[in-house]
């Protein structure tokens, strides 16, 4: 074999062997390459559903614990309290006059919340400045009468049990909007297992649909 031909291939087996090398190389690159992606992918996703909801949201307490399940048997529905006016606006919170109704200076319970509730407010003719869990925006427009008494829809479809309970729960606030985190949900992903879990506009657009054919138009809830 001539020196040109073993020349030739030797050269031929060198640049094979330098192929391998760099064919596996890039293989373990490509590896840590999606090793890394799916790490990220994993930081990023229980950062998003974990920490995020956590800065984004402050808890407030409310001025005071507030029992339903009292009022509501003492009281009776829920309409004792939270009315229509006769122009068929909602009274909403109760103001600290219909409070007075029942109570006085003197306290009726035994509750550190009831005494804190007489000498901070009743004695000193303050109004209660509760945190609203439903409180929309300016720009919309939501007629109690219309979804109570023409619609026929109870309370509990949008605010759940609230007459059951013994307790206020923590308010949520958005450190963005500012609103409370009922209107946008509890769960991160949008799943709903009640109707009251959110009040989200599409939630309203559904119900709508569901009860009338038609989800509305802007301008029946956005003033």
């Amino acid at each position: 074999m001539s020196e040109i031909e073993n020349k030739a291939e030797n050269g031929s087996t060198e640049s094979a062997g330098e192929c391998t090398a760099g064919d596996t190389k890039d293989d373990k690159g490509l590896g840590l390459g999606i090793i890394f992606f799916i790490v990220a992918f994993v930081v990023c996703f229980l950062s998003g559903t974990l920490l995020f909801p956590k800065l984004l949201y402050s808890k407030k307490e409310q001025p005071f614990n507030f029992d339903h399940q009292l009022h509501v048997s003492e009281a009776g529905d829920c309409d004792a309290c939270h009315s229509l006016r006769e122009d068929g606006s909602f009274s909403g919170i109760p103001k600290l006059e219909t409070c007075l109704d029942c109570h006085s200076e003197d306290v009726l319970g035994e509750t550190e919340d009831e005494a804190i509730f007489v000498e901070e407010y009743v004695a000193k003719e303050k109004e209660i400045p509760w945190l609203v869990y439903s409180r929309q925006p300016d720009c919309v427009f939501f007629s109690h009468a219309a979804h109570t008494q023409a619609g026929g829809m109870d309370c509990v479809s949008c605010h759940g049990h609230i007459g059951d309970s013994t307790s206020l729960r923590p308010y949520e606030e958005n450190r963005i909007t500012g609103y409370s985190r009922d209107i946008w949900g509890k769960n991160i992903f949008g799943i709903k297992k009640h109707s009251w879990d959110r009040m989200k506009m599409d939630d309203c657009a559904e119900c709508h649909k569901k009860e009338t054919g038609h989800k509305g138009y802007c301008f029946q809830c956005h003033k």
